[in-house]
């Protein structure tokens, strides 16, 4: 029984990281960093088209990683939990330190 609960768990892990495997959902992600946003605000701070915004959002919504709020004619997305960004920010750092590390063993042997 636990281990059908464990697997049920990293199944539904990999699908939120299949979610975040998308730069432009990262980038969406990031700019409701501060607080809550229209998909017009969204698409224009990050050069990207409204419908395609709007898509992304979707696929985010769908996995619980934002919400919505109506007001009038305008939707407004937030995060649903601050985590989600710990996350990233968790991913990304190793990132950084991999590249960092990368470049230090390319000076190292003379390849840079």
């Amino acid at each position: 029984m636990e281990r059908e609960r464990q697997r049920r768990i990293y199944q539904l892990q990999s699908e939120i990281c299949r979610t975040l495997s998308d730069p432009k959902r990262l980038l969406i992600l990031n700019g409701l960093r501060n607080g809550e946003k229209s998909v017009t605000e969204l698409a224009t701070e990050l050069g990207l088209s409204q419908a395609n915004v709007s898509q992304h959002l979707a696929l985010l919504r769908q996995r619980a990683l934002v919400k919505y709020r109506r007001e009038g004619v305008n939707i407004y997305y937030s995060l649903t939990t601050p985590r989600i960004m710990e996350a990233c920010d968790v991913v990304h750092q190793i990132l950084v330190e991999q590249l960092e590390r990368n470049q230090a063993l390319a000076q190292e042997i003379g390849l840079s």
